[in-house]
């Protein structure tokens, strides 16, 4: 009984908290509602001031806006009204100028129907004139005119023959005094000292116990040295050397090149000897390119392929007569711009065939034909300008000169290879040359006379043609080109040319 009591206490003691916290509560939520009101009409006061503040900086800015745009509005229809009156001005100006313009017009027209009415007038009295002058003389005026110019030649024609042959004269000599002038400047303006180049075909060793290594064993080093380079290694009793023979230059350096590298490092073997061999022509092919491109800059030939540059670099290997013939095209370019810019033709191509008229040359011993048929092919195969080949291939004139350029080639091809001590071939042996070929020629039955012409680079040779037919000319040619084979050493090829022709001669009396 006890226990239900305090529960039943308990109970309601329970609920009476619980009620006086709800109502706490509300008390508590009634003075913060006052609160939060009275925080809420602050902020919209506050709110309120800061709206017309606002509304009212707006309201400036926009009167302060309208003003500024009325003022530029009044500055722009100012412009417009200056620019306005400035453009009828000059409308008015150009009414008044094109008014004088026409009234000009009109006054020249008038004058030139005065001027063709008098010219009108002019020329009926010219043919009046003509006419009396045609019915005193009895002479029409082409006959008047015909006895004038017969009587004037007639009296005269001593004269206009003398002056003629004086002006003729004078003009050679001038021409010629000018031609001179011309290359004894270019000759002066690079005379230098010109020494033979021999390029070495020989090796030097330290001891002759290097000629039994370079042999090897059964002849087996010298035999891998032949094959590797493709050239002849002559081993014998002159002290203190070694031969190499070659008719390709190139492979004479590479193989120069090789010897000295084999000999020098001590060990001689066909393993060696190819290693080396290889490491040579890499050396000799950037020597070649290096020379190349040295003579083209230096003579200032910028347009040519880099394939016809090396090509030419390989001239630096080859000798004519003990003249190096790279440093023969560098001189002839030189010679040739100097000629070209006296007589107002092309530097450029001048200097550029001049550069490449012997680069045939430079792989003669691998194709076959003449040197200047080589050199055409390779500048046409890499795209050379024609003009360029036009001025080069006319130089030992196996083709006609078609250009000026072809014609200053020829020039400074002669002045740099003709001139004394430019080439180690003496006056006697080329004589001598000149003599033997004629000799040969002369020697078949059937030829009249022959001529060794071009530096006994050429020979004509002229047959009877009542003893000689077309088919025996050609046989002729043919054994003469043998006998030449067989019997002269010369450089490059000889052209042989038999000329058969009949001649008929009559007279009338």
């Amino acid at each position: 009984m006890e226990l239900i009591v305090v529960i039943i206490f308990i109970a309601l003691a329970a609920i009476a908290g619980i009620a006086l916290g709800y109502f706490l509560r509300w008390i508590i939520s009634l003075g913060k509602k006052g609160s939060m009101e009275l925080k809420i009409k602050q902020m919209m006061l506050e709110a309120k001031d800061v709206a017309q503040k606002v509304i009212d900086e707006a309201e400036k800015k926009s009167e302060d806006i309208i003003k500024e745009s009325r003022s530029e509005v009044k500055e722009r229809d100012e412009k417009i009204k200056k620019t306005e009156e400035r453009l009828i001005k000059k409308e008015e100006l150009l009414d008044g100028r094109q008014s004088d313009i026409d009234k000009e017009s009109e006054r020249i027209k008038q004058e030139a129907e005065n001027l063709e009415s008098l010219k009108g007038e002019a020329q009926s009295l010219v043919d009046k004139r003509a006419e009396e002058l045609q019915k005193l003389s009895g002479l029409t005026e082409e006959q008047a005119k015909e006895a004038l110019l017969q009587s004037v030649e007639k009296n005269s024609s001593d004269d206009i023959l003398v002056r003629m042959q004086k002006l003729e004269q004078e003009g050679e000599d001038r021409l010629e005094k000018k031609a001179q002038e011309i290359l004894t400047s270019s000759i002066q303006r690079l005379a230098n000292n010109v020494t033979s180049d021999i390029m070495a075909t020989s090796v030097d060793i330290p001891s002759d116990e290097i000629k039994g290594k370079i042999i090897g064993k059964e002849g087996r080093n010298i035999k891998s040295f032949e094959k590797s380079t493709g050239v002849e290694v002559i081993v014998d009793d002159t002290p203190g050397a070694v031969t190499i023979s070659s008719f390709d230059p190139v492979r004479r350096q590479v193989a120069r090149v090789a010897l000295e590298n084999l000999i020098s490092d001590g060990r001689i073997q066909p393993a060696k000897i190819e290693e080396e061999v290889k490491k040579a022509q890499a050396e000799v092919n950037k020597i070649i390119k290096e020379k190349g491109e040295q003579a083209a800059f230096e003579c200032g030939v910028y347009n040519l392929d880099p394939r016809i540059v090396s090509i030419l670099g390989r001239l630096y290997f080859r000798t004519s007569y003990g003249q190096n013939v790279l440093q023969h095209s560098i001189e002839m370019a030189h010679v040739a711009g100097m000629v070209a810019e006296e007589i107002g033709a092309d530097v450029s191509v001048a200097k550029a065939g001049a550069l490449v008229h012997d680069i045939g040359k430079a792989i003669d011993h691998e194709v076959a034909g003449t040197h200047v048929e080589i050199g055409r092919r390779i500048l046409q195969k890499f795209g050379a300008d024609e003009r360029i080949i036009k001025a080069m291939q006319a130089h030992h004139e196996e083709h006609p000169y078609e250009t000026l350029e072809s014609r200053i080639v020829q020039t400074a091809d002669a002045i740099s290879g003709a001139r004394p001590g430019a080439r180690r071939d003496t006056v006697e042996n080329y004589i001598k040359r000149l003599a033997e070929l004629e000799a040969i020629a002369n020697s078949f039955e059937g030829v009249e006379k022959s001529y060794a012409i071009q530096a006994g680079r050429e020979i004509r040779i002229f047959v009877e043609p009542d003893k000689v037919d077309d088919l025996k000319a050609r046989k002729i040619a043919r054994d003469i080109a043998t006998r030449i084979e067989n019997e002269l050493k010369y450089p490059g090829e000889i052209k042989i040319n038999v000329i058969r022709e009949n001649r008929v001669t009559e007279y009338a009396r």
